[in-house]
């Protein structure tokens, strides 16, 4: 082997490493992103409407989203260049912290129809209470 064959399975060695740094960074970032579990349990709310209200923000997935397509992104070019010897833990975790991104985004549109509804039910229901203490 030439020596520089051997300076390019460094480098490619090197920036293997490097890559698979980068993944794990930005796995952890995206971790990092998500809602702690309490600030999605807890409420200091009057009422429902604040407390969906304030289950929608806590709902927010932040940069989570944007963390894990770059980790997605590196994962996914140093799979194609076999720069991992063993890949495996990175696509599960990505694959795990995806489902995870996704469940938390399904309850926040969940939360917003409510919050949208919940104020005309009430009203819906005011006006049939007033109806029936009229007759």
């Amino acid at each position: 082997m030439s020596q520089a064959s051997l300076t390019d399975d460094d480098l490619f060695g090197e920036a293997a490493t490097e890559m698979r740094e980068d993944v794990e960074s930005s796995l952890a970032d995206a971790r990092d992103a998500l809602p702690a579990a309490d600030e999605i349990w807890e409420t200091d709310a009057d009422n429902v409407l604040g407390a969906l209200n304030g289950l929608k923000s806590a709902l927010d997935t932040g940069d989570a989203a944007d963390h894990l397509r770059d980790a997605k992104k590196w994962y996914t070019m140093g799979e194609r260049a076999d720069a991992f010897d063993d890949g495996d833990d990175l696509a599960e975790e990505i694959e795990t912290l995806e489902s995870t991104v996704e469940d938390i985004e399904t309850a926040g549109e969940q939360v917003s129809d409510l919050t949208s509804t919940i104020p005309g039910l009430r009203s819906t229901l005011q006006d049939a209470d007033e109806d029936e203490d009229e007759e």
